[in-house]
């Protein structure tokens, strides 16, 4: 019956004179999406965007991915009726109805948008006449213009369209109006989760994941490629650099307080993150941190962490509970893989009492004691990175 959808966004129209930007960007991210699924045609109208469907193709296929597209708010499946002329108006609408309320005792109400201004009727004369149509096709029916159980759009352009049910969307802005940022990407809940939020606001994502073999498996990396593969279905085509961080870790294990390791860390992996931003020309790096969490989220351990970077460091998650976070990685379906029980270099190298309150002096001190190899060791991290093409 559905021939085409009819594409709702809310935020987009706020915008002034470049709105049509984002209604590009929108229309070609549905595009790019749909693509696989078959000859989808993707256009723009008066505040409108149309994805015309193949004489066949898969409905419920095509729903779930255009239910990952951001900047959609809401989406309805409608009967297009290749005609303007009241009759055959007529006919389609009440087709629809009998086609899809089969169990016609409910309250209705007409709603018109007319978009041809040169149809002899305007939008009220239109509600008005179809729904006493309707009454007389299916005198089941009764009207409720305040509180309808259906109700009924018609909208009159240069064909006709009929719907009367809605498909949320995810909201947000359209990946890539918004620049691109670093995600640093683990085989956590958390970061999967953090690259979703800040993709919603329009953000094209690259993401870098630090290995350490032999204590993280190849199957642990593995784990992160599919966490990568799972959020680009929302973000779209990313970058992911694999960095084996084995050698810095132990440098750091070895020369520095083990009540910081964590934090240090965390710096080197920023600065690292950072490299690969600047040559990416993202305008910030992303993580999953969220105040308190862990020992290295206290607000004075996320301070000694953004010390050494010179980018923006965006952190969405950063007043989430945890059951907040997790719901939201079932939504995306990145849970399962994220509680796969292969750890990351993270968690191997874990210390058994963390300072919670570090002082920056204090770590900057400590820092100092790796000065002899570090620039070399990350060096030889970055031209030894691998890069995986995420699609």
């Amino acid at each position: 019956m559905y021939k085409a959808f009819l594409i709702k966004y809310a935020e987009i129209g706020l915008k002034g004179n470049n709105r049509y930007l984002f209604e590009n960007a929108l229309r070609d991210r549905i595009s790019e999406v749909i693509k696989p699924l078959g000859e989808y045609i993707v256009s723009k109208e008066q505040g409108r965007i149309f994805v015309e469907c193949p004489d066949s193709y898969d409905y419920e296929e095509t729903v779930e991915a255009i239910q990952r597209v951001f900047g959609i708010s809401s989406f309805s499946p409608v009967v297009v009726i290749d005609s303007t002329e009241w009759e055959d108006l007529e006919k389609g609408v009440g087709d629809y109805v009998e086609a899809m309320y089969p169990q016609r005792n409910f309250t209705f109400k007409v709603m018109a948008k007319r978009a041809h201004k040169n149809y002899p009727m305007q939008s009220p004369e239109i509600c008005s006449k179809m729904g006493a149509y309707l009454l007389k096709r299916f005198p089941e029916l009764k009207v409720d213009v305040h509180d309808p159980e259906v109700r009924l759009t018609v909208e009159v352009r240069n064909k006709s369209y009929v719907y009367s049910h809605a498909i949320p969307g995810p909201g947000g802005m359209p990946v890539g109006t918004n620049g691109r940022a670093m995600l640093l990407l683990s085989g956590g809940i958390d970061s999967p989760v953090a690259g979703y939020m800040i993709s919603k606001r329009g953000v094209s994502m690259s993401a870098v994941y630090f290995h350490a073999p032999p204590y993280t498996s190849e199957r642990a990396k593995q784990k992160v490629v599919d966490l990568a593969k799972q959020i680009s279905k929302y973000t779209g085509k990313m970058k992911l650099f694999v960095v084996n961080f084995t050698d810095i870790q132990l440098y750091i294990y070895e020369k520095c307080p083990h009540q910081e390791l964590t934090i240090i860390m965390r710096r080197y992996m920023m600065r690292i993150a950072e490299h690969f931003a600047e040559k990416e020309k993202c305008l910030g790096l992303v993580t999953g941190e969220s105040i308190g969490q862990v020992a290295s989220q206290t607000m004075q351990s996320l301070a000694s962490t953004d010390d050494v970077c010179n980018m923006p460091v965006y952190r969405p998650l950063v007043a989430f509970d945890k059951q907040d976070i997790v719901d939201i990685a079932l939504k995306i379906d990145t849970y399962e893989t994220s509680i796969q029980p292969y750890e990351d270099c993270c968690t191997i190298f874990v210390a058994k009492h963390p300072v919670i309150k570090p002082n920056i002096k204090t770590i900057r001190n400590s820092d100092r004691k790796l000065e002899e190899k570090i620039d070399q060791m990350i060096e030889e991290a970055l031209n030894g990175v691998e890069v995986i093409n995420i699609e």
